[in-house]
């Protein structure tokens, strides 16, 4: 479980329901069905108009990822492409054979085989980086759903807005329509801010942290694959890999290699 994410939605709504007592309203002044069909629903629907039933359905699992903890293992993947380096320079790289069946990561394997193989480097680096390019297109998919309902929730919101102003104005006369169908005009319009501001562009914020974290550590996979490929000192490796590391974890490691 992501903590920060679950802190930052309890925190947020709490802000929020704590606004609304301390301005001298109650949680039950701002619950209004009328609002929600139109705002929540409503943008869902038209969002289902755009990207189909399918796609659709598949926001909220893109939306529980949020919550997710996702620990892509660069300085574990570092050491085992350290060490696979050395084994290909003592041994050479057909020794590599029986070590990498048993990786977990598959992206690595896959660029691993190619090399045992004896594929060239340039077809190599274009086939694991057509598989990395696919990988951000499952994903850019996810966060085009999520920004087009955050443009669409406020823009209902609005439309909501003058459907209750327009019902008001032709029911002047009565006075008790006058409060809901006000309740609805305004109402509707503080739902859209709440899911595009609060829930739907922080979420895809996320996301997009996630992938870019995940397509930095493919991308030194792609290096480390590359650079055992081409024979490369394995110090030279681990300090060409390192650099994709934050700078502490980076020195950390280079240090803990000259003690080895």
């Amino acid at each position: 479980m992501n903590l920060g994410s679950l802190i930052g939605l309890i925190g947020g709504t709490a802000m929020i329901i704590l606004s609304i007592f301390t301005s001298g309203g109650t949680i039950g002044t701002y619950m209004d069905l009328p609002s929600f069909f139109m705002t929540c629903m409503g943008s869902f629907f038209a969002l289902m108009l755009q990207y189909g039933l399918k796609d659709c359905l598949s926001v909220f699992n893109a939306m529980g990822r949020v919550f997710k903890v996702y620990d892509f293992g660069a300085e574990q993947l570092i050491d085992k492409l350290y060490e696979f380096s050395e084994k290909a320079r003592r041994e050479g790289i057909l020794s590599l054979e029986e070590v990498i069946q048993d990786l977990d990561d598959k992206f690595m394997q896959q660029g691993l085989r190619l090399v045992v193989d004896g594929t060239d480097a340039e077809i190599i680096r274009g086939l694991m980086e057509t598989e990395l390019s696919q990988m951000n297109g499952r994903h850019a998919s996810k966060l085009k759903l999520l920004d087009a309902w955050s443009k669409l929730a406020p823009g209902f919101g609005m439309l909501g807005t003058v459907l209750g102003l327009i019902a008001m104005m032709k029911n002047l006369e009565d006075k008790s329509r006058i409060g809901p169908n006000m309740a609805v005009a305004l109402i509707t319009t503080f739902y859209g801010a709440i899911m595009a501001n609060f829930i739907l562009t922080p979420m895809m914020g996320k996301l997009a942290i996630d992938d870019g974290e995940e397509t930095t550590v493919k991308e030194m996979i792609i290096e480390g694959v590359l650079s055992i490929q081409a024979g490369d000192n394995p110090r030279i490796l681990l300090v060409k890999l390192a650099s994709y590391l934050p700078p502490k974890t980076k020195q950390a490691m280079l240090d803990k290699a000259k003690t080895d």
